[in-house]
């Protein structure tokens, strides 16, 4: 049986680079195969249609349909890409056998550690990621879950307290001060597979009680936060270092960036996304409220900032972890209703195990185990 020359042409168009781009859930723009046009793919209640000739004037499955379905089809294949998994505790870190036996205690100030002894010769404790510290895994990734859901350093403080754990609120601080910059050294290693439009968006904030401008990259499909930005100003905001790290992280540039009408995006965007060659970049600036390209999805990304902020009265440091962590949990650890359930992460084929993500994360990068 010969197969359909136009499911072929369909397979074609989705494996080039930017010839599928999506616009938002229910439409979509193809590139013709041979001419230098693109034509409109849009959901409807019997299913996709086409403006192509061959699906307006013929009413058949074009090739363009086709290549919608097949890189949707991709893109649930990517979602099943990358998975860390939690560490097992009693598996020897240097040759990963669960072959051992107990071998002695270990006597410190921090108290006596079970130690084990591998059949590789290799001796080790069980607190992977947690050496030296005087509070358990548990309490650490209990008050790390609790911080970055809206709870003060205080409040958090007075929690393990209930729960036998007698610390400092500087000594919360300093816990995600270190674990958000060993996960962030890990999780770098990621490429995550975001879709070709990007929303862009800025956010005020309070550094020691003077004006600053967050401005940050989110990906329109899956909501993962790509990349941020601080700056003195708004309108004279330079962020093409933005946009620069923004192309690194995701391994590729955007078919389309969704901003407000700021004309510091303009540049930039010329600069970092714009080429001569097909497909170009397309800047969409004219955005509403009620209109069916708008912002809405990046101004609630920054509520979840905003509602964060507003906790710790305003931020300390310009390279606070506050919003690098909360850029770790908001992709990572945090599951959105828009998602069904699922994390950025997850919708990016990147998916976290364990009922305690954050346990899974800092043992997987104390181990430092390569992202496959």
């Amino acid at each position: 049986m010969n197969p359909d020359p136009r499911q072929a042409k369909g397979e074609r168009l989705a494996r080039q680079f930017g010839w599928v781009r999506r616009v938002d859930e229910t439409s979509y723009k193809v590139h013709s195969e041979t001419r230098d046009v693109e034509y409109d793919v849009f959901s409807t209640e019997s299913g996709w249609s086409c403006s192509c000739p061959d699906f307006t004037y013929r009413s058949l499955k074009c090739g363009h349909v086709w290549a919608v379905e097949i890189s949707w089809t991709l893109r649930q294949e990517v979602e099943s890409g990358t998975v860390i998994r939690p560490v097992n505790a009693l598996a020897c870190p240097s040759c990963q056998s669960v072959r051992v036996v107990k071998h002695g205690i270990r006597h410190n100030d921090y108290g006596d550690i079970q130690q084990y002894l591998c059949e590789c010769g290799r001796t080790f404790v069980v607190n992977l990621g947690f050496e030296r510290m005087k509070a358990s895994p548990q309490a650490i990734t209990q008050a790390m879950q609790l911080y970055f859901t809206g709870e003060s350093l205080r409040n958090v403080q007075r929690f393990l307290r209930l729960q036998g754990v007698n610390v400092s609120h500087v000594s919360i601080l300093r816990w995600i001060r270190k674990y958000v910059g060993l996960m962030q050294t890990y999780l770098d290693q990621i490429t995550p597979q975001v879709s070709d439009v990007w929303r862009a968006d800025e956010l005020f904030v309070k550094v020691k009680g003077d004006m600053k401008y967050l401005f940050a990259l989110m990906d329109d499909e899956s909501r993962f936060w790509i990349a941020q930005q601080m700056t003195d100003g708004k309108f004279t905001a330079d962020v093409r270092p933005l946009f620069a790290e923004a192309k690194r992280v995701a391994g590729k540039r955007p078919l389309t960036l969704i901003t407000d009408g700021g004309m510091h995006f303009t540049k930039p965007f010329k600069r970092e996304f714009y080429t001569n060659t097909l497909p170009r970049a397309q800047h969409v600036r004219d955005i509403r409220f009620n209109s069916p390209i708008h912002n809405n999805k990046m101004e609630r990304m920054n509520g979840e900032v905003r509602d964060r902020e507003k906790v710790t009265r305003g931020l300390k440091t310009v390279d606070t972890p506050i919003l690098k962590g909360y850029k770790l949990f908001h992709n990572f650890v945090r599951p959105h209703e828009a998602l069904n359930g699922k994390t950025p992460s997850e919708a990016c084929g990147i998916k976290v195990e364990g009922e305690n993500k954050w346990l899974t994360l800092i043992q997987n990068s104390s181990l430092k185990r390569p992202l496959k």
